[in-house]
């Protein structure tokens, strides 16, 4: 039986297509995940069917293809589905590749996990303005298990398993006090100055389950790089607002069944923060690690 090693080298497109596909397969089903969950309805039953009742036939709910095919609407009835579908399932296929390429398949596992996290919450923050237990929680448990499990997630390497994994763990249980404490005393501190909640505590817990995964290093990046993040993209809304005369989304949204918001762009609007705390960590993770590693690394030597 051929290697991992030897089938890598006689067809490195193998596993990289592996993940494209495991990818898309992932994201339809979090797609169910970001409609269903905020409605407390099972994950599992029914199986996927259309808004007029009948169920989907499994040549119908292939990812990203079935949409192209049927041309975004549904075969029973007509009626259009939404671009998200495919866009998720694309954007997780897309993501997961990243993963395999840029890591070692133990860190690229968990990252995956990450990603699926991120996504779940960015959309459903952006729909419904929340951010369930589950992917914050339940983000917690999951980061911290895995760095226990896979000590190269924060890369920690030993000749002794156990003495990693304890200091995997420890870097991502201070990744969550620093992630959730950073959020929460920034969040008193502008409800003080302002007078009102400025920053849900579905954030605190959300930047707690991300410091889990890429620890304290990442979890301060993701708050400030979120925040940079965050006044861009109200930069260009209320540019884009000011220019068509509409009122802009209040978030980034990219089509939800519900329509776009109509409330304007503006001080004392309530946006989603999440999707950009989720977007800082990803790009720390999958990209700007080293230098943000590097700089906190400079800094400490200062002192």
């Amino acid at each position: 039986m051929a290697t991992f090693h030897e089938i890598n080298l006689l067809a490195p497109w193998f596993f990289p297509a592996c993940a494209f596909l495991f990818g898309a397969c992932i994201g339809s089903f979090l797609n169910v995940c970001i409609y269903r969950i905020p409605k407390g309805e099972s994950i599992v039953s029914p199986g996927s069917h259309c808004a007029c009742g009948q169920p989907v036939k499994w040549h119908d709910n292939i990812p990203i293809v079935s949409w192209l095919l049927l041309r975004g609407r549904a075969r029973c009835c007509g009626r259009p589905f939404s671009f998200r579908y495919p866009f998720v399932e694309l954007l997780t296929a897309g993501l997961f590749i990243l993963c395999w390429l840029e890591f070692p398949p133990a860190k690229a596992v968990a990252g995956m996990v990450l990603v699926a996290i991120v996504l779940c919450a960015t959309f459903i923050d952006l729909d419904h303005m929340i951010i369930p237990d589950v992917f914050t929680i339940g983000g917690v448990v999951a980061g911290v298990a895995l760095s226990l499990a896979l000590p190269a997630l924060h890369g920690q390497a030993h000749e002794f398993y156990f003495v990693a994994s304890m200091r995997a763990g420890l870097d991502a249980v201070l990744g969550v006090f620093v992630g959730s404490g950073l959020v929460l005393w920034i969040a008193l501190l502008a409800e003080a100055v302002l007078k009102k909640e400025a920053m849900g505590f579905g954030d605190v817990k959300f930047l707690g389950a991300l410091g889990a995964f890429v620890g304290w290093q990442g979890a301060v990046f993701a708050m400030f790089g979120g925040a940079i993040i965050g006044c861009l993209w109200f930069v260009v809304a209320a540019l884009w607002q000011k220019a068509s005369g509409h009122a802009a989304p209040v978030g980034p949204r990219i089509e939800t069944p519900e329509g776009e918001p109509t409330e304007k762009i503006g001080l004392g609007v309530h946006v989603s923060f999440g999707p950009m705390l989720g977007l800082g960590a990803l790009l720390y993770f999958l990209g700007v690690q080293r230098w943000v590693d590097a700089y906190f690394e400079g800094v400490r030597f200062l002192f």
